[in-house]
């Protein structure tokens, strides 16, 4: 049985609970009347507040490997089943969705408990997880993200639905972090503890970014991306090494110096490259402009 373990806490999301959602989930691929799936909507409310507290998460580390929970991707895909649009309004303005803000109606004891950050224009959706300490500048957080203790994300970041960011990370001005939702078992973007995501770069499609990375500006990540490490000449795709420091490169046409002079048939492709790695020691004693400078 597909479990997600309790961040803190105690989650009632029981085997039973969790066999009625795959089950509803199951019909409702061949059912389109959304009145069938009504008698789940507390439960699917239920799954959504776990969420939102870091009862439950999306995916967790459980013995060195990261375990997707897709039960929990389709509560979220039932919820927008069964929640109608509604007009919604906020410090932002006036809105037509089916999410309510995370904050929308906090009081002021509701954000000492929470204990973290949130300047204005900071959107978070409900069921996304923000820890104490974590740092919110204006930025959009979606639907069952995870954001870890002490995490800066800041200014126009995006962090999209069900990504894990781990605790002291550095979102940087403008760095997007791709969600998933479908199909439930597509694993989401992970980012470990530790990691430092340089302005306007983007992770998306389940990249899994090693803990105390650095990636340097303007690095974009895919699960096709191809990341090359400069000294080993090793090539990895879909995962970063831990404590890896990367910056943006490309990749030659072909090698063969017949092909290669004719590079307007045959362009560079555009890479990653870890210029090089550091030790956790190293990493957390000198600055990420130092890192890259002398890289």
């Amino acid at each position: 049985m597909d479990r997600a373990f309790p961040r803190s806490g105690r989650s009632r999301m029981t085997p039973d609970k969790i066999r009625l959602i795959e089950k509803a989930f199951d019909e409702a691929e061949t059912e389109r009347d959304a009145e069938a799936l009504l008698p789940l909507r507390p439960l699917i409310r239920e799954t959504l507040s776990a969420l939102d507290k870091g009862a439950i998460r999306v995916a967790q580390k459980k013995g060195g490997a990261w375990h997707v929970h897709q039960w929990i991707k389709k509560a979220i895909l039932l919820s927008f089943r069964l929640t109608p649009m509604t007009r919604m309004t906020s410090a932002l303005g006036a809105a037509w969705d089916k999410v309510p803000l995370k904050f929308a109606d906090w009081s002021e004891e509701d954000f000492q408990k929470a204990a973290f950050r949130a300047v204005p224009g900071a959107i978070v959706r409900h069921s996304a997880y923000v820890a104490p300490r974590a740092v919110l500048m204006p930025c959009f957080v979606n639907m069952g993200a995870y954001i870890g203790e002490g995490t800066m994300v800041d200014a126009w970041a995006t962090v999209g639905s069900c990504a894990q960011i781990g605790r002291g990370v550095h979102l940087s001005g403008g760095a997007g972090i791709g969600g998933v939702l479908e199909p439930p078992q597509a694993s989401p973007v992970i980012i470990e503890d530790g990691v430092f995501i340089g302005a306007r770069s983007e992770v998306a499609e389940g990249v899994h970014v090693g803990e105390g990375a650095v990636l340097a500006m303007g690095v974009y990540l895919s699960a096709s991306t191809k990341i090359l490490d400069r000294e080993t000449g090793e090539i990895f795709q879909g995962r970063v090494p831990p404590f890896s420091v990367v910056v943006p490169g490309a990749l030659p046409a072909n090698p063969d110096s017949q092909e290669s002079a004719r590079p307007a048939r045959r362009p560079s492709l555009y890479c990653a490259v870890i210029v090089k790695r550091v030790d956790a020691r190293t990493r957390a004693k000198t600055s990420i402009n130092a890192l890259l400078r002398d890289s």
